[in-house]
């Protein structure tokens, strides 16, 4: 006997970074299981053309479109108080949008980019929506993360390589805070009926670094000897943000739809605390310290 398909009708899942790759397969697949959709996107009309594909590659109306620039902390907060203000249910958050640069760069908060998009954003809007989602429970949150993290230490002297910028020392840190943040958050979560997990979804054919072509290399022969598509990397994504086989899971990594686990450095209770309480400083949110 095959397992019957996950159905999301009747939920409500907001996702990052919607408009390409991993994202955009998230959120076909997602769509095709009923559920009411929220894209995240930077570019107006990026997004209104993928909401305009989703609809009608999967059949369903329950498509909207909410913009922001996830580097940008103003953004991210009217992007909450909006969705906040509509009085919706939020039964699944999928982080998903990220960065690579080769050279640094800093965003409008004066933030390293790389950390502000791949982490920051991350843990400020989950952190902005928070209450909605237990209002809603039972919810999932799912971070997207990296294998990369694995070759990443925190350096909390230098997080945004402001001394010494190297944009895949960088990148990969990113990705290890993302482990620290996840399991830090799932220990807050605990009895709350929300659940929160992370995914490597493997190396994806996507824009991601679309400028930065070097990194595609570097990152296709250490992570594996062939691009997936955005289908396949969306696959654990979407696993956790649907399958009743993981309800109740929290605080675990996932690849290839399956537990597995991750470097010793992520789980350094030392270094998720003080990420935790760094990051509620550079967020303005320090009532959650």
């Amino acid at each position: 006997m095959t397992a019957a398909t996950p159905t999301l009708q009747g939920k409500t899942c907001m996702i990052t970074g919607a408009s390409s790759g991993i994202g955009r397969a998230t959120a076909l697949a997602l769509a095709r299981m009923g559920a009411q959709l929220v894209l995240v996107c930077r570019n107006r009309e990026r997004g209104e053309a993928t909401v305009a594909e989703l609809i009608e590659e999967a059949g369903s109306h329950r498509i909207e479109l909410m913009l922001a620039d996830l580097s940008s902390q103003s953004a991210i907060r009217k992007l909450a108080s909006e969705y906040l203000a509509k009085g919706q249910p939020l039964h699944v958050l999928v982080n998903n949008a990220g960065a690579i640069n080769l050279r640094r760069s800093v965003t409008e908060d004066g933030i390293e980019t790389v950390f502000a998009v791949n982490h920051l954003a991350y843990f400020l809007l989950t952190l902005l929506l928070l209450d909605r989602l237990k209002a809603s429970a039972p919810a999932r949150i799912v971070n997207v993360t990296s294998e990369g993290h694995r070759f990443a230490r925190m350096n909390f002297d230098d997080l945004g390589g402001e001394r010494e910028y190297a944009g895949f020392r960088i990148y990969c840190q990113s990705k290890l805070a993302n482990l620290l943040f996840t399991y830090e958050l799932a220990r807050r979560l605990i009895g709350s009926g929300v659940t929160v997990n992370a995914v490597h979804p493997g190396t994806v054919a996507t824009g991601l670094g679309h400028n930065n072509a070097a990194w595609v290399r570097i990152l296709a022969r250490m992570f594996g000897l062939f691009f997936r598509t955005p289908e396949q990397g969306a696959a654990t994504s979407v696993h956790l943000a649907s399958s009743p086989d993981v309800v109740g899971i929290n605080g675990k990594y996932f690849a290839d739809c399956q537990e597995k686990s991750s470097s010793s450095a992520s789980h350094n209770l030392a270094d998720a605390k003080r990420l935790w309480e760094v990051s509620t400083r550079m967020t303005g949110l320090a009532h959650w310290a």
